[in-house]
């Protein structure tokens, strides 16, 4: 089981990785076109109102609730199954359909409540509302692949749902930058506004990429309504909770982007750039959270779904505590290397254009507060699910509602009285992260009867010193490339290209001298074998 767990990580983590590039690349030409400042914080803003659903849905409440019922299903009656999934589309639609059509009228009260310092800037909210009333429909079209992603990870296709995303952000660009510099020159229609469009477009081929694969693999979409359904009615039940728990999520979310849009400079004047500062830096570390957290947590949620389905209980902890231990050896390293090197890799991705010295290094300041929480972020997308799995939605849900008061006095006292600003903010949603993991698996290991105990915090306490190495290391090589090349446009590059495999040297060394079972599991994994899985069809 957990060699099936690890195969199929690996297969979602390649499939990630080129995701995740193309979205570094989008955010790239981002950066170069419109900077940090007024027009990309409407932006971010009107891009964040649909897509605060995407956690919720797409890696949240529908995933952890639909996978577990409809794999239930497959394994004892594929037609069941496919009722079930046809079902859960009609609701989508009738649902988020009606979400959508709700949050195109209100776009203006949801921007004042989101961002009530744009009115200070003339122009800004009004521009923030045009923009979320154009990217709306978004919102339907990443639930239902989502929805897709978890019909076909539960029949174990893993890549083509995990490349997914990367479609999204070429077809956002392509469409984007397409209508920008044709039919909008032709209409004087801003870029701003044509990149929305793009969103949309993306977010159509980001369905439609996993359409195909649906059908071949005997799941085709057909209109069905039956809410008495008893399967239905059972993960509706579970994302109920599921859902105020990731209501919590964005509430925290709404909280930091309030504070972020009202931060003031030393006259007194409401700064432009938090709010994208915040975005670019979070962009950076979607790349090892996705890479690690989200791939290894979608291919262990089908697998101990199955374990607790079939009461095997011994299994369920063993191949939980094995994606734990995988997730700390991954992400904690990561962490510590996006906090020593984040201000080079920024320089060198998005120091471009109208992307200025100064917002690199306001950039690398909320990255670095991003990063303390990294391992947090990804223990959580593995360990909530596992609740699910046994079928209880409250849990995840209280610990979610609790980060709320937990968030909103980290970001009140690290902006307000620490005067730490948008990297406070940063640093407050790591500490939600961290609080929220240690509380889940405080209490998964009484409710699974322990999920790792001793070897889980012995891996844990080598992994962090042999980071520590590392980071000690990354720094002293980072420090000799700038002093080398001095103030040279290559040095961030060089820095990138010297010190990062460097890192990686050292930290697999040092997790070979202190005998971290999981690097050798890594090692026997190629990259090409990961490749080779990528497109099961």
């Amino acid at each position: 089981m957990k060699r099936g767990v690890a195969r199929s990580a690996g297969v979602v983590s390649a499939a990630i990785a080129l995701s995740r590039i193309t979205g570094l690349v989008r955010e790239m030409l981002m950066a170069r076109l419109f900077g940090a400042g007024q027009i990309y914080d409407a932006f971010l803003l009107a891009f964040r109102i649909p897509n605060l659903t995407r956690d919720l849905l797409a890696e949240g409440a529908l995933s952890s609730a639909f996978i577990p019922a409809f794999t239930r299903q497959l394994t004892r009656d594929r037609r069941e199954a496919e009722e079930l999934a046809n079902l859960v589309g009609t609701a989508i639609i009738l649902g988020v359909g009606t979400m959508c059509l709700l949050g195109i009228l209100l776009s203006p009260q949801l921007v004042a409540l989101l961002a009530p310092g744009f009115k200070q800037v003339p122009g800004k909210a009004e521009l923030a509302v045009t923009l979320t009333r154009i990217m709306f429909p978004f919102l339907l079209l990443v639930a239902l692949a989502a929805q897709a992603m978890g019909v076909l990870n539960a029949t174990g296709r893993f890549g083509v749902p995990a490349l997914a995303s990367a479609w999204f952000n070429v077809g956002s660009v392509a469409v984007g930058l397409g209508v920008g510099y044709t039919l909008g020159r032709a209409l004087g229609i801003d870029l701003i506004v044509s990149m929305s469009v793009g969103v949309v477009a993306g977010g159509m081929l980001q369905l439609g990429w996993q359409l195909p694969s649906l059908w071949r693999a005997g799941f085709p979409f057909r209109p069905r309504w039956n809410p008495q359904h008893p399967e239905l009615r059972r993960v509706l039940a579970l994302m109920g909770p599921a859902i105020l728990g990731g209501a919590a999520v964005q509430i925290n979310v709404m909280v930091n982007t309030n504070f972020a849009s009202s931060i003031t400079d030393a006259s007194g004047q409401v700064m432009d750039g938090p709010v994208s500062w915040l975005g670019y830096a979070f962009r950076f570390l979607q790349l090892p959270l996705g890479l690690f957290g989200v791939a290894i947590a979608s291919a262990t949620l089908p697998a101990i779904s199955r374990s607790a389905g079939l009461g095997r209980m011994e299994e369920f902890r063993e191949t939980l505590a094995h994606s734990l231990r995988m997730v700390l050896l991954l992400t904690i390293p990561s962490s510590v290397g996006l906090a020593v090197l984040g201000s080079s890799m920024i320089a060198t991705v998005y120091q471009w254009g109208r992307f200025k010295p100064h917002d690199t290094e306001q950039t690398a300041l909320a990255l670095t507060g991003y990063a303390v929480g990294l391992a947090g972020y990804a223990a959580i997308k593995v360990l909530a699910p596992a609740f699910y799995a046994l079928n209880d939605a409250r849990t995840p849900m209280l610990v979610s509602a609790f980060s709320i008061f937990v968030n909103w006095g980290a970001a009140f006292s690290l902006v307000r009285y620490a005067g730490l600003g948008h990297a406070g903010l940063a640093l407050a949603t790591s500490v939600v992260a961290l609080a929220g993991a240690a509380s889940l698996a405080a209490l998964l290991h009484v409710k699974a009867g322990g999920i790792g105990g001793y070897p889980l915090a012995a891996a844990t306490a080598k992994i962090v010193a042999a980071s520590a190495v590392m980071g000690a290391a990354a720094m002293a090589s980072s420090r000799a490339v700038h002093v080398w090349l001095g103030g040279s446009r290559a040095a961030p590059l060089a820095d990138v290209a010297v010190s990062v495999p460097l890192a990686v040297v050292v930290f697999v060394a040092m997790c070979r001298m202190l005998r971290v079972p999981e690097v050798a599991a890594l090692e026997q994994r190629s990259v090409l074998n990961f490749l080779k899985r990528c497109f099961p069809i």
